[in-house]
């Protein structure tokens, strides 16, 4: 299916609602520092800081949500998102298809909810949020837009079930939004793999706050409905808990999950996967399964001869890695002959292990915790003192969830 009609069309969205891209950190806070009053711009960086500081305060996340709406901020802040809009809006939209009534949680001041009502003028959307000045900035902008077919009601899926019945439901950075919740820890710092464990599971849901909003959804969705769902859960860790969750209420995978990529000006994020799912109790089956193995970046296997050969001119490590491959590659190196070695474990059975030896001629590190965290490292046996003292440096590390 073709992107780019409705790339263009969200592009000439985005504009009207004051959007613009940029590049540069530098720019875009310069422009924030132009267009918001200097008064809005201290309240909306302090009510910020809050949030963040106390992640998953309902209270505090409305307050900024609330402030972020206000004439002359909704435009700036929200232009930080314009590439995520761009990434998931189209992809979004061309799934639609012959829905004929749509429910977006978590709508937020409607962009892109906006957006697919123009799409789509038959089709009749709800978008809910918590933020009640979003909905209210989100129904003006509709009505602006001369759209009869979409309206917005302040709703809280954790609390209540929405009314009516929906055969779509979209949920975008809506049902996970606990970003400080690490998820579920594997079995111990060897393994990728979470046990059927169900007081950890339940656990992760109350915390979170999935379990409510995954069951009030669910009673909402018409028989044969459908759901588009793209939240942070890119880390093996949230990744699943967050299926497991899905599939325990029914679902199953109508296409496979798609991770994405996208900017946030400069920084880059990775979220998703972006899931269409579908509830089994109306026959359907799934060619896709639930994928629980941690991404590969291309490189699980080493040279180890070649490495050697580099050792008369290399003056840093040799070959270093930290990403989840630095496993496979820890795992095959032959005649590994541990030199010290430590595993922590807390009260709660989560682990941090690392240790430095000798294997093929090289010394090494390597470091793994049940967050799936990796790190490796390969030097020359001159070298076997940096090692030494980043070995040092970890296991005094009061912070027992960080490898690297």
């Amino acid at each position: 299916m073709s992107l780019k009609p409705n790339q263009n069309a969200l592009a000439q969205h985005l504009a009207w609602w004051g959007l613009r891209r940029f590049d540069s950190d530098q720019a875009y806070f310069q422009w924030q520092r132009d267009i918001i009053p200097a008064a809005d711009l201290a309240r909306l960086t302090e009510l910020a800081q809050h949030k963040s500081t106390h992640g998953g305060d309902v209270v505090l996340e409305v307050a900024f949500y609330d402030f972020s709406v206000r004439p002359g901020v909704l435009a700036a802040l929200y232009s930080q998102r314009y590439d995520y809009y761009m990434a998931v809006g189209p992809l979004v939209s061309c799934r639609i298809g012959s829905a004929q009534a749509v429910l977006d949680v978590g709508c937020g001041p409607g962009i892109l909810t906006t957006f697919y009502a123009r799409q789509f003028p038959h089709v009749d959307f709800l978008g809910i949020d918590r933020s009640v000045a979003s909905v209210s900035a989100a129904q003006e902008r509709a009505e602006e837009l001369g759209l009869n077919n979409v309206r917005f009601e302040r709703g809280d899926v954790e609390v209540t079930t929405p009314i009516g019945s929906y055969d779509l439901i979209l949920a975008t950075h809506a049902l996970l939004q606990a970003e400080h919740d690490p998820g579920v820890p594997s079995a111990d710092w060897r393994s990728f793999e979470r046990s059927r464990d169900a007081r950890l599971q339940g656990e992760f849901e109350r915390r979170t706050g999935l379990g409510p909003r995954l069951d009030h959804l669910a009673a909402a969705l018409a028989a044969e409905g459908r759901w588009l769902i793209f939240e942070k859960t890119r880390p093996l860790a949230r990744r699943i808990p967050f299926q497991r969750a899905l599939a325990a209420r029914g679902c199953v995978l109508l296409e496979p999950p798609m991770p994405i990529g996208y900017t946030l000006v400069e920084e880059v994020a990775d979220d998703g996967p972006f899931y269409v799912l579908g509830p089994a109790s109306v026959g359907r089956t799934s060619s896709y399964e639930w994928d629980e193995l941690p991404e590969l970046d291309g490189r699980p296997t080493v040279d180890i001869s070649q490495l050697c050969n580099l050792t008369t001119r290399a003056h840093g490590p040799l070959y270093e890695n930290h990403d989840a491959s630095a496993q496979f590659v820890w795992a095959q190196l032959s005649g590994r002959q541990i030199m010290q070695e430590t595993t922590r474990e807390g009260p709660d059975g989560k682990q941090l292990h690392v240790e430095t030896g000798k294997a093929q001629g090289l010394s090494y590190l390597f470091c793994a915790n049940t967050f799936d965290q990796r790190q490796l490292v390969l030097v020359r046996p001159d070298q076997a003192g940096m090692l030494d003292e980043y070995y040092e440096e970890i296991v005094n590390s009061t912070d027992a969830r960080m490898v690297g």
